[in-house]
C-alpha cells in the first residue's frame, strides 16, 4: 500500500494474456434448450476468445460427485475451452473443495499440462443441489499446439543460481529459495519453466518471483511480490503460561485493552483467544524477523517506545474478530493461521508490508509516517493480502495486481467502520504526513485526490509500479465506494446498498470467483454472480453492482 513511489521492474512483460490483458470482454446472448431448459449466460475473453465467466443452469441435477459434474461439463465444452486432450479431467487438478452456507459446493481447480502446472491459470466452479451454476476464470487455450520446447537443459538449482545473479547482490534470506516446475505463458507463446521464489530482507525486503525458462536457462519475466504497505513460528516461552488482561496506549495515544499471556514474572504480547494466536515482536530497529516475542514486566504498556506493539497486537486482534464476526473465516487461512507481527523494523523505515508469512511494521521517519502499525485500516490492508493470497492468489502485476490492492483498500476500509475506529474512505491517513492535515495515501471516494484514475478510461498502462497496481487500484476503490454509498459519477446514477452488502459481495467475490489472473472485466462478472447468489437475480443489489461498475468504465 505505497504511496506513488514508482519502482521499475525491468521487464515489461504482457503476462497470461487471458487474465491481465485488459477488460474488454464479449457479451454472448443466452442460449436456451427448449428441450432441457438449460441456460448458458457467457461472458468471453475478448483477447482469447474463450469464456471467462459462464453462468446459467449449465447441467441438468445429478447425483454424482461436484467434480464428476464439473469435468463433465468442461468436457463438452472443450471446444469453446479451447483446451487439448481427449479427456478435459486431464487439464485440471482440484485444489479445493468446499461447501458454503448458501448450499453452494464450491471448487477450485488447477490447470495443468501433461501434469505440470500453468502458472496463473486457475478456475472455480459451482455446483448446488446436483446443477452447475457457474464456472469462473479462463484456461490457456491450445496447449498442445504451442511450440514450447518440452525438452528442459536447465536444472532447478541452476535456475536459482541464474536469479540470482541477477539480483546482482547477496541477499539476506528469510526462507529457502524454491524452484517449481511451471508451464508460463508470455506475449501468447507457451513456456517450459522454472518459477523461482526468492524472499529476503537486506537489503531491502522482496518476495522476488523468477521465471527462467528451462530449456535455455532465460529469464522470461520477474517481479517483487512484497505486499507493501505506502512465517515465522510463534514465540516459545519457558514455563507455564496464564491467559492475563493488560493495557496499553497506542501510536496516537488511545488505550487499547490487550490480550496477554504471563509465564513466570514475564508478561507476553501473545493472544491464545484468537484461532493459532496473535503474537507480536520487537526487532529493535534491527534489520531482522521476526524478533523476540515482545514482553514487559507488568501488563501496562505505557511507554512512548510500546506504542507500536500495543496497536500492532490490537489491531491485529480487530481485523481477525471482522472476519470471523462477518464471514466466520478463521484467520487469513480460514484454519486458524497464528498472525504474526513485528514492530520497531530497522530504523526510520518508512513502510510496513506483508512478506508472505508475517507483517512486518516501521516506525517511520516523523515526517513522512509515524508507526505505520498506529492505522487500523493499514493493518487490515495488509492482513487482507494474506487472505487472497490464501484464495484467488491473484498476481501481482497489471489489472490483477490493482485487484489485489483495491480488494486489500476495501476490507481496510470496513474494518475501520466495524470498529468504529474513525471510519472513513481514506487509506492511511492516521499515520502518513503528520504535519499535514487531511491528506492520505489513497481516497476510495474520490481517487483523484492522490493521484489515481477513477475511471477504466484514466487507467495507467506503463510498467512501472508492476503495470500500476496501487495506482489502478483507484478504479476499483471508487467502484466500492459507489456501491456502498450511491451517487453519480461520469453521468452514470448509483443507487447505494451500504457498507455490509457491498462488503459481503465482494468477499464472495474474492473468495470464490475470482482466480490468480483475474482481469477487471472478470471481478465485474464474479460480483454480478457473487450478488445473484446473495440476493438474487432481479434483486437491487445485482442492479447496483451492474451501476457500479458502468460508472467506472469497466465492462
Amino acid at each position: 500500500m505505497k504511496k506513488k513511489t514508482i519502482v521499475s521492474i525491468g521487464l515489461s512483460i504482457g503476462l497470461l494474456s487471458s487474465g491481465i490483458g485488459g477488460a474488454g470482454s464479449i457479451f454472448e446472448p443466452t442460449n436456451v434448450m427448449a428441450t432441457s431448459k438449460l441456460t448458458e449466460n457467457i461472458k468471453m475473453n475478448a483477447k482469447e476468445s474463450t469464456p471467462h465467466f459462464i453462468s446459467g443452469k449449465l447441467t441438468e441435477k445429478s447425483s454424482k460427485k461436484a467434480e464428476d459434474i464439473v469435468f463433465s461439463y468442461l468436457n463438452a465444452k472443450k471446444h469453446l475451452y479451447k483446451l487439448s486432450g481427449k479427456e478435459a479431467k486431464n487439464s485440471f487438478v482440484v485444489k479445493e473443495k468446499k461447501k458454503d452456507k448458501l448450499g453452494f459446493t464450491y471448487l477450485r481447480l488447477q490447470q495443468v499440462y501433461k501434469g505440470v502446472p500453468v502458472f496463473g491459470a486457475t478456475i472455480t466452479a459451482h455446483v448446488k443441489d446436483g446443477v452447475l451454476t457457474a464456472v469462473s476464470g479462463t484456461p490457456i487455450p491450445h496447449l498442445d499446439k504451442s511450440s514450447m520446447m518440452k525438452e528442459k537443459t536447465v536444472q532447478p538449482q541452476e535456475a536459482i543460481q541464474i536469479a540470482e545473479n541477477d539480483l546482482n547482490f547477496n541477499p539476506s534470506y528469510e526462507k529457502k529459495p524454491t524452484s517449481d516446475l511451471v508451464i508460463y505463458v508470455n506475449e501468447n507463446k507457451a513456456h517450459l519453466a522454472y518459477l523461482v521464489n526468492l524472499n529476503f530482507l537486506s537489503p531491502e525486503p522482496g518476495n522476488w518471483m523468477y521465471f527462467v525458462d528451462a530449456a535455455n536457462g532465460k529469464i522470461i519475466n520477474k517481479y517483487n511480490d512484497m505486499d507493501y504497505a505506502k512465517g515465522n513460528k510463534p514465540g516459545d516461552i519457558s514455563g507455564t503460561e496464564t491467559d492475563v488482561t493488560g493495557t496499553g496506549i497506542g501510536v496516537l495515544g488511545a488505550q487499547k485493552t490487550l490480550n496477554m499471556v504471563q509465564s513466570s514474572s514475564s508478561y507476553y504480547l501473545k493472544d491464545r483467544t484468537r484461532g493459532n494466536g496473535i503474537f507480536t515482536y520487537d526487532a529493535s530497529n534491527r534489520h531482522r524477523l521476526p524478533g523476540s516475542l515482545w514482553s514487559d514486566t507488568d501488563t501496562i504498556l505505557n511507554t512512548e517506545y510500546d506504542r507500536a506493539a500495543v496497536d500492532a497486537h490490537y489491531h491485529a486482534g480487530v481485523t481477525y474478530d471482522y472476519y470471523m464476526d462477518t464471514f466466520n473465516r478463521n484467520s487469513y487461512d480460514d484454519n486458524g493461521a497464528a498472525l504474526n507481527s513485528t514492530v520497531h523494523y530497522k530504523r526510520g523505515y518508512n513502510n510496513a508490508f506483508w512478506n508472505g508469512q508475517q507483517m512486518v511494521y516501521g516506525d517511520g521517519d516523523g515526517s513522512t509516517f509515524i508507526e505505520l502499525s498506529g492505522a487500523l485500516d493499514v493493518v487490515a490492508h495488509e492482513l487482507t493480502h494474506a487472505v487472497t493470497d490464501s484464495t484467488a492468489d491473484l498476481i501481482y502485476q497489471y489489472e490483477s495486481g490493482a485487484i489485489n490492492e483495491s480488494m486489500s483498500d476495501i476490507f481496510g476500509t470496513l474494518v475501520e467502520f466495524y470498529a468504529n475506529d474513525n471510519p472513513d474512505w481514506l487509506v492511511g491517513e492516521d499515520i502518513y504526513t503528520p504535519n499535514i492535515s487531511g491528506d492520505a495515501l489513497r481516497s476510495m471516494s474520490d481517487p483523484t485526490s492522490s493521484g489515481d484514475p477513477d475511471h477504466y478510461s484514466k487507467r495507467y498502462t506503463g510498467t512501472q509500479d508492476n503495470g500500476g497496481v496501487h495506482i489502478n487500484s483507484g478504479i476499483i476503490n471508487k467502484a466500492a465506494y459507489l456501491l456502498s454509498q450511491g451517487g453519480t459519477h461520469y453521468g452514470v446514477s448509483v443507487n447505494g446498498i451500504g457498507n455490509d452488502k457491498m462488503g459481503q459481495i465482494f468477499y464472495r467475490a474474492l473468495t470464490q470467483y475470482l482466480t490468480a489472473s483475474s482481469n477487471f472485466s472478470h471481478l465485474r462478472a464474479s460480483a454480478v454472480q457473487a450478488a445473484t447468489d446473495l440476493y438474487g437475480s432481479g434483486s437491487q443489489e445485482v442492479a447496483s453492482v451492474n451501476q457500479a461498475f458502468d460508472a467506472v468504465g469497466v465492462y
